[in-house]
């Protein structure tokens, strides 16, 4: 087996980040390579991530009986961490202390989005120091950086990349535009290598609660959810944070509870990339609605797989919430992911070699 570090974001405490480093991960070896995600480690970091898990809904303050909830959160996902496949750890400021590789995966998640709250402005991400014969990188993003922003003296080090692919048609242009080259659209690695998030899944008849998943909902997206699920009797589940919105609470969940729980509802509603992400996994009917930080990445998601429709608007109807919610996803989803998959499968098989 050819041998490969893969550097991400692999520690954060949601969802969206464990499941796509660990889908990356089980998904290369699956391709014949010796993968392990590269453990960075940093104090700042460590604080910011376990700060922000413990308080996620600011400004608004965490309710007193939540914070037991919160830090089991965090516990069960130490214990997730620890299965993962692991480099031997080295300072995040000093990657020279890693160990060589003769390829280095760089992505996916926002890895090259400067604006990050913590990982923002490490040149690692941008392949700087790293200890490596060869770049690639897979699924990048920038996430809410904008074209508008300086990336000068940034963008040209991604020129050290034997091959570049990014998740979203957002930096895509910025790619495009800043080194006039043309780099590969690919899926989400849990888009792209859905058998570990499908291994324990029950492909019996769906539950009849709606998942909620996400924060700081506007509140006409709250009121059109709640009006809808409860003339229909079913009840709103929100997972991993408080919605007081929602009819029960399952906020200490852990990321294998959380695959499960998608791939039991009856629908989701979210304003998460990965909300909408693991709809498309489990081929459920889901209504999201966009964010100021996650915007580029659902909007460009959405307009990737055809399913543009389900991003919810102030000025949809209720009938067209009762579309998107109570009807199966169209089959022109599933076969235009099967086509994304086709070429993010051909993109990776190249890069690899």
């Amino acid at each position: 087996m050819s041998k490969a570090g893969i550097l991400t974001f692999h520690r954060c405490i949601n969802y969206g980040s464990y499941w796509q480093a660990r889908c990356l991960a089980e998904g290369l070896a699956s391709m014949g390579v010796e993968a392990v995600l590269l453990e960075h480690m940093s104090d700042r970091v460590n604080r910011a991530e376990w700060q922000c898990a413990l308080q996620p809904l600011l400004p608004a303050a965490t309710p007193r009986e939540d914070y037991p909830l919160y830090k089991a959160k965090i516990r069960k996902f130490f214990h997730s961490f620890a299965s993962l496949p692991l480099s031997s750890p080295f300072p995040l400021e000093n990657p020279a202390a890693m160990d060589d590789y003769p390829l280095i995966v760089v992505g996916s998640d926002e890895v090259w989005n400067l604006r990050h709250p913590w990982y923002g402005g490490y040149p690692l991400f941008y392949g700087e120091g790293l200890r490596c014969r060869r770049l690639v990188s897979y699924a990048a993003t920038f996430g809410s950086l904008t074209l508008s922003e300086r990336l000068e003296g940034w963008a040209e080090k991604l020129r050290k990349f034997s091959h570049i692919s990014v998740r979203d048609l957002h930096s895509e242009r910025i790619i495009h535009e800043t080194l006039g080259l043309e780099p590969e659209l690919v899926l989400d690695p849990c888009l792209q290598f859905p058998q570990t998030m499908n291994a324990s899944r029950d492909d019996g008849e769906a539950a009849t609660y709606i998942a909620v998943y996400g924060h700081s909902f506007p509140t006409w997206f709250q009121n059109a959810v709640r009006r809808w699920a409860g003339d229909r009797d079913y009840p709103l589940v929100s997972i991993g944070y408080r919605n007081d919105w929602a009819d029960k609470q399952w906020i200490d969940a852990s990321p294998e509870d959380f695959a499960s729980f998608i791939s039991e509802a009856k629908a989701v509603v979210t304003n998460f990339f990965h909300g909408c992400v693991f709809s498309l996994v489990n081929e459920k009917p889901f209504a999201c609605v966009l964010s100021d930080y996650r915007s580029n990445k659902i909007r460009d998601l959405t307009r990737l797989v055809r399913a543009e429709h389900h991003v919810l608007t102030a000025d949809k109807t209720p009938s067209h919430l009762d579309v998107i919610l109570g009807n199966p996803l169209p089959t022109g989803i599933s076969q235009r992911i099967s086509s994304l998959r086709d070429r993010s499968n051909a993109y990776l098989s190249h890069a690899l070699q």
